[in-house]
């Protein structure tokens, strides 16, 4: 089986859950105790791809949250080969600051594979995404999934997904 080895790197607003989806697609594991990350918290983990004959060792860059990144930010992200933009369902203006961050690493970087999680979809009754906004994001992100760090719900789906996306661009 080849491996590779790529570095992804997670963004999006403060509190949007950017830890605990990591975590839970990490460890398994959810706590709703709430730190805030301070800088950059890297993680591994290895996904197979077993269907394409590839094993990928996933390096995850948790970045701290921002509505907007400077400097520092855009030195975290040097290198990576794709990213996962997290958004919290029940905070709309996350959205607005996803598709700013967007915006931002394109202008610097290129197009990179990307997915979108719309997380905190286990809070249905405080949920502030509606449908008629999730579909067009689908033109600017390679796949958006409802997502919950709490309960696990797409989190391993939406990773595995992106580690397909970006096998497809390597072997371009």
């Amino acid at each position: 089986m080849t491996q590779i080895t790529s570095k992804i790197c997670v963004v999006g607003d403060f509190a949007v859950g950017k830890t605990s989806v990591i975590e839970r697609f990490v460890s398994n594991q959810f706590s709703e105790k709430y730190l805030t990350t301070v800088g950059v918290k890297i993680d591994t983990k290895e996904i197979s791809l077993a269907e394409r004959g590839i094993s990928v060792k996933l390096i995850i860059w948790d970045v701290a949250g921002a509505e907007e990144f400077g400097a520092k930010e855009f030195a975290y992200l040097r290198g990576a080969t794709g990213f996962i933009f997290v958004v919290d369902g029940t905070r709309e203006q996350t959205l607005i600051s996803a598709q700013n961050l967007r915006n931002q690493i394109r202008e610097k970087y290129g197009v990179l594979p990307a997915v979108l999680l719309l997380n905190k979809c286990d809070l249905s009754g405080m949920w502030r995404i509606d449908n008629e906004k999730i579909e067009p994001l689908r033109a600017d992100f390679d796949e958006v999934y409802r997502t919950s760090a709490k309960t696990g719900v797409d989190v391993e789906v939406a990773l595995s997904m992106l580690a397909n996306l970006i096998v497809t661009q390597d072997l371009r």
